[in-house]
């Protein structure tokens, strides 16, 4: 990572926890919740504190509030922050669940699984494309029957990110499946398809690869040199030299 990256890092964990904590000490002037679930005891954190005033966050009337509270959790990568993520799946904003999937992707915990599974279900393709893709990150291969529908989704892009997702939990059970989208319409499908089958290959865990049989070498240990003792003088009794100048 380069130091502007860890710089960039730094710098949006710091806006986050400074987010969090200023939502929890602006307390009942906060709009959208009650005034009790802003108590922040002196034995937490700052992170912890901040987690909680973005949770708050999570719940606030503005739809921007809500949404930028989400990235800001992702960016602490904290996964106390799960449970409340999950509950924003729930949002009726579009923008606010893409933000809490993404979320979700990063802190990649499988209890966030059932909710991600759900996720696949929603009317707007941008979610349930981003939903798979979290599911990916998991890892967790009980998302696989909940994903396997999506590789015929009516959404393009939902179905290239299907195939991914798949290839990343490492499940070999539908390849079968995997196998019918290589007669997908796109071409990017197809080869989302070609890259899963060769993912899935190995069949016991992810990031498989094909495995050539190679044939042994007949002499698995030649001598460097095949002639380990040449004759330094291939003409041992040479024949003496005539000085032709006398």
């Amino acid at each position: 990572m380069s130091p502007f990256a860890v710089f960039f890092r730094t710098l949006s964990r710091s806006s986050a926890i400074c987010f969090g904590i200023a939502i929890a000490v602006l307390g009942p002037s906060f709009r959208g919740a009650p005034a009790r679930s802003f108590a922040v005891t002196a034995q937490k954190s700052p992170v912890e504190g901040a987690i909680d005033g973005l949770m708050i966050a999570l719940k606030d009337s503005d739809a921007g509030v809500r949404k930028q509270a989400a990235i800001a959790l992702a960016q602490l990568g904290n996964a106390r922050a799960v449970p409340g993520l999950i509950e924003a799946l729930k949002d009726a904003q579009p923008d606010v669940k893409l933000a809490a999937i993404s979320a979700l992707a990063d802190l990649a915990d499988a209890r966030a699984v059932p909710a991600l599974s759900q996720a696949l279900k929603d009317a707007d393709p941008g979610v349930r494309g981003r939903a798979a893709h979290a599911l990916g990150e998991t890892g967790d291969r009980s998302a696989v029957d909940a994903l396997v529908p999506l590789i015929r989704d009516a959404n393009v892009d939902v179905r290239r990110k299907a195939l991914r997702a798949l290839a990343e939990i490492g499940d070999p059970k539908p390849i079968a499946e995997i196998t019918l989208a290589l007669k997908d319409e796109d071409a990017g499908v197809r080869r989302a398809a070609v890259d899963a089958l060769s993912e899935l290959a190995g069949g016991d865990g992810r990031h498989h690869r094909f495995e050539f049989n190679l044939r042994p070498h007949p002499n698995p240990h030649p001598h460097p040199n095949p002639n380990p003792h040449p004759n330094p003088n291939p003409n041992p009794n040479p024949r003496p030299m005539v000085d032709w100048r006398r």
